[in-house]
């Protein structure tokens, strides 16, 4: 037996041990060690020769596909070492093989297929011209014992894998121009046999979905859409056979998509009243609760509303078709059920919406006008639908749904929320003035009963509004606060929707002070529910962020009922984080001697906490503790400053809402000062944990932030402690925090004589800062002859 003949039979058998151990090795390493030899095997010189013989019909499917597999690799990454003399015989062999799997496994034919279709995108145009037209004349001719529907079924494949093979191929840019070009010239060898297996009476539903199949690969390359028109009627036939409807939609819904098929307005003109005539198939498919089929219709309607909106506003003459497809979504969006319990649909609609509408306002005004006479009413119509679609189910249903489903629904809400606050810039104030007075209505009937979803659903648009769009100016907002204490709120979700609304009128609020007394006290009682705990915090937040000026009349009532649910342990940790911000910003509108006052009894427990803590023996659940007392002291020092505030614009606060100027020293180095000793005992017993000392590191850290140049009684005592933390362990956060001080304080007129009388430590731990840090030091410091001298 000649030498390379003995090679070929070791290496191949080698092959098919090693499949055989990939398949049926009960051993996942050994799997693994297969797979990967296996992966060398397929790019090595001899996988020319061995993926014939695997592909031998006495073989079983799993060694012929990975023949099959091998044979495409090397076709599609390493082009470069076949031989041009030996193209045609590669092709040869390959239309042979397809032939002979037509009737076998189809998961070889389809990699055979693909492999062919590589050959052909890296021969063509000049190697193979017509390689298309040559690949449906070889499947039509008879011969090779190859039934005429099994060759017609292994054409389709290999016309379908071409345009995906092409997506996904390596070819250099300048090679994809010219394929794609030659691949659109193919497109008219192509489509006289797509069309004529679609109109043939006699064809096989399975030939049919191939050919839809076939339709929505090609038409990813661009195909003009002018050139599809028979085939995307024969799709829209096809909708009516259950057995075609999935790939029928497909295919549509690709061709629509195309960015191109834009230019093709005649056509798209013609596709309108073919979706339109899918209503009655959608209106039965929705009573019959057949959602795959609602779902699929829905998905055709909206592909061509929001692809070709402008397009279609454009054509005057044909508004009421567009109007009409527009009405076809808008029943789309509505459809019945809970979304995404009882249908999937509606969120499909939502991106149409923003079109729609970004198409309508980018007109110039005059003609912007005349479509605002049009579609104002149906984005009114809209505002409607999706507050129904909003609605909670009913307390039983809700209860029965999955953590998922709730979950889906929430996110759902969301982008009815951004949907609403969009359409806000389309109907403006009249959209606020039309949801007051259904809630109006809706409160102040007596006859007629009502669910709390439906209140709970209008409030929800007044929150999605009002949570980014400035309602300073309406004139309904004064009518919805003094709504909601009428509100009969017996159920979770509503009362969370009552926290949202209140929270995204803070700013209104500050506006209108005298209204505080009528929301204040429901945020206060919902505080002490635990099941409320997000929404109600985040809503004290936003008020004393925004309203602290206009609160120390409430201050007392605030403080004692954040304090009680806060030694309750009512909320989870970050909440609690934030209730400590929230009184941050409430105190610093407070005199000084009033903040110390409420500091003093505010955290007094925890300082004493603290102090037992630090007694006992580190360990994994006081660790916690001591992290979460840290953390609360923390974060009330984020927000507590005394200094004049100033807003964004950079202007001072004004007149009205300033208080008596500050006198004395900052109430929270005072605290930070009375502490101090006992955060150091904390320490010395923690210094090894990153945890503990990043919990140390953030107090300080964020009270320099506030305080700046305030804080400079503090630095002496802060920088001891810094060069004593980073000369027995550096740590990060040790690092970041004496930046931070020092980035803070080199502006205080007492700079140079606070950073020379420190000690040699900190020096030490300054200069790796500054080696760590050096673009965050300025130029004073870093010519400092101290920092001179340790360099």
């Amino acid at each position: 037996m000649p030498e390379h003949h003995v090679l070929l039979f070791c290496v191949s058998f080698c092959v098919f041990q090693a499949l055989h151990q990939l398949y049926y090795d009960p051993n996942i390493e050994n799997k693994n060690l297969a797979q990967k030899w296996l992966m060398q095997a397929q790019i090595s010189p001899q996988a020319w020769q061995f993926c014939w013989a695997l592909l031998s019909p006495d073989k079983v499917p799993e060694i012929q596909y990975f023949g099959a597999s091998a044979l495409h690799t090397k076709i599609s990454r390493y082009w470069g070492d076949i031989p041009a003399e030996q193209y045609d015989t590669l092709k040869t062999q390959l239309f042979s093989q397809i032939a002979l799997f037509a009737s076998g496994s189809k998961i070889v034919l389809t990699r055979l297929c693909v492999a062919l279709a590589s050959l052909a995108l890296n021969m063509m145009p000049e190697a193979w011209p017509g390689a298309v037209s040559e690949m449906v004349r070889m499947f039509q001719e008879e011969g090779g014992g190859v039934d005429g529907r099994a060759r017609c079924l292994a054409l389709l494949e290999l016309l379908t894998v071409l345009p995906e093979e092409f997506q996904t191929s390596r070819l250099p840019q300048y090679r994809k121009g010219q394929v794609r070009g030659a691949l659109g010239r193919e497109w008219a060898a192509v489509y006289p046999l797509l069309q004529q297996l679609l109109r043939q009476p006699d064809s096989p539903a399975l030939v049919k979905a191939r050919v839809l199949k076939c339709l929505s690969s090609w038409v990813l390359l661009d195909v003009p859409l002018s050139e599809s028109e028979g085939l995307l009627e024969a799709g829209f036939a096809a909708l009516s056979d259950p057995e075609l409807f999935d790939t029928a939609v497909e295919a549509i819904v690709n061709a629509i998509s195309q960015p191109d098929s834009q230019r093709y307005v005649n056509t798209l003109l013609k596709l309108v009243p073919q979706v339109l005539q899918l209503q009655e198939q959608l209106r039965e498919a929705v009573q019959n609760g057949d959602m795959e089929t609602s779902h699929g219709i829905c998905r055709i309607a909206v592909s061509l509303g929001e692809n070709h909106s402008r397009t279609l506003l454009e054509q005057v003459e044909h508004w009421q078709s567009f109007l009409a497809l527009v009405n076809m979504i808008m029943f789309c969006t509505g459809i019945p059920g809970h979304y995404p319990v009882n249908e999937t649909t509606s969120s499909l609609t939502l991106t149409f919406w923003y079109t729609l509408q970004d198409d309508i306002m980018s007109f110039e005004a005059e003609k912007q006008a005349v479509y605002l006479q049009v579609y104002r009413p149906v984005y009114f119509q809209l505002v409607d639908v999706l507050l129904h679609k909003a609605q909670f189910p009913t307390d039983e249903e809700y209860a029965s749904w999955s953590s998922d489903e709730k979950e889906q629904f929430r996110i759902y809400r969301v982008d009815i929320s951004d949907t609403l606050m969009y359409v806000y810039e389309m109907l403006g104030a009249e959209l606020l003035s039309n949801l007051y007075d259904k809630l109006g209505r809706l409160l102040t009937n007596a006859e007629q009963p009502t669910s709390w979803q439906h209140t709970e659903a209008l409030l929800y648009g007044f929150q999605s509004i009002a949570e980014t769009i400035d309602v300073n100016y309406s004139d309904v907002i004064p009518g919805l606060i003094g709504l909601i204490p009428r509100i009969n709120i017996n159920n979770v979700q509503l009362a969370d929707t009552v926290m949202f609304t209140i929270g995204a009128l803070a700013e209104w609020l500050a506006d209108h002070p005298v209204m505080l007394s009528s929301v204040l006290p429901l945020v206060l009682q919902a505080l002490g529910n635990p099941d409320l705990s997000v929404s109600s915090v985040s809503t004290l937040k936003k008020i004393c962020r925004e309203c602290k000026y206009d609160l120390p009349p409430y201050a007392t009532n605030i403080v004692a009922v954040s304090q009680e649910v806060l030694i309750k342990q009512i909320h989870k940790t970050s909440q609690c984080m934030w209730l400590m911000q929230a009184l941050g910003f409430l105190l610093s509108a407070l005199p000084v001697e009033d903040i110390l006052r409420n500091l003093h009894s505010l955290i007094t427990p925890y300082i004493q906490q603290l102090e037992k803590l630090a007694e006992e023996t580190p360990n994994p659940s006081n660790k916690l503790a001591i992290i979460h007392i840290l953390g609360l002291l923390s974060n009330l020092f984020t927000t507590l400053d005394i200094t004049k505030q100033e807003d964004e614009s950079g202007e001072s606060v004004p007149p009205v809402k300033s208080t008596v100027p500050q006198t004395g020293p900052n109430p929270v180095v005072v605290v930070l000062q009375q502490v101090f000793a006992l955060i150091q005992t904390v320490l010395s017993k923690w210094l090894n944990d990153s945890q503990v000392v990043e919990a140390v590191c953030a107090i300080f850290e964020k009270s320099v932030k506030t305080l700046l140049h305030d804080f400079a009684p503090m630095v002496s005592q802060l920088s001891e402690m810094l060069g004593q933390m980073y000369s027995t362990i550096p740590q990060a956060s040790a690092l970041d925090l004496t930046r931070q001080v020092i980035h803070s304080i080199v502006i205080h007129s007492s700079f140079h004589k606070i950073i020379t009388a420190l000690p040699a430590s900190l020096f030490h731990c300054l200069m790796h800062c500054y080696k760590l840090f050096k673009h965050c030091f300025c130029l004073s410091c870093i010519h400092n002859p101290h920092f001179v001298s340790f360099s």
